[in-house]
């Protein structure tokens, strides 16, 4: 067997978890190094010799080549596999949903959360659009979910695990899922693929 990769990162990050679900469902072998963002652990001298710009995730491989950004990592790992799917057109719409993620969905589910949860501010203190913003994301999801079980080609793809990350710890962020039941069942579904503990709702 070949020597397992190393992936950098912090449990507290969609965008890790992403990457760790990737992995563990594809059966890769791999060895986890943590990285505590809010101890400072992505800003040493050391991480930023692997990582210049200071983020997690990022892979290492047994030679030593180094890769960044959670959906290029992912894209990376699932290469050959049902993940990515084999028609075209279906893995076209596949990395519509990835690069939606990233730009219309993380900047405001994951932001959210990340200052209500991790950085402890109250709703006054976090910027008013995030809420409808993120819950128009939501909304917009729960629309394409309406008529299918996943969200490219009736079947589990990167476009799910990349969207479940953050969508299923949106709680944590102040969004309520019970208005959203489509993506409810879609999340409920995922965790059960990829045999992921179901997220706790917030008390």
């Amino acid at each position: 067997m070949s020597d397992p990769i190393q992936i950098y990162g912090d449990r507290i990050s969609g965008n890790c978890l992403k990457v760790l679900y990737t992995a563990q469902h594809l059966g890769r072998e791999f060895v986890w190094r943590d990285i505590d963002v809010l101890k400072g652990e992505s800003r040493t001298d050391e991480f930023l010799r692997l990582s210049p710009a200071g983020q997690v995730p990022i892979v290492v491989t047994k030679d030593g080549h180094v890769l960044a950004q959670s959906n290029a990592i992912i894209g990376w790992l699932a290469e050959g596999s049902t993940l990515i799917p084999a028609d075209l057109f279906d893995r076209a719409k596949m990395y519509e949903w990835l690069f939606w993620e990233q730009y219309s969905h993380e900047p405001l589910i994951a932001v959210r959360r990340f200052q209500k949860l991790y950085l402890k501010k109250n709703d006054s203190q976090i910027a008013a659009e995030l809420l409808p913003k993120g819950n128009a994301a939501l909304g917009l999801m729960d629309r394409h979910l309406s008529a299918r079980a996943y969200f490219v080609g009736g079947a589990l793809t990167l476009a799910d695990i990349a969207l479940l990350a953050y969508t299923r710890l949106a709680h944590e962020g102040g969004f309520d899922l019970n208005e959203f039941q489509n993506v409810g069942a879609w999340v409920a579904r995922c965790e059960n693929d990829l045999n992921v503990t179901p997220a706790k709702e917030a008390a």
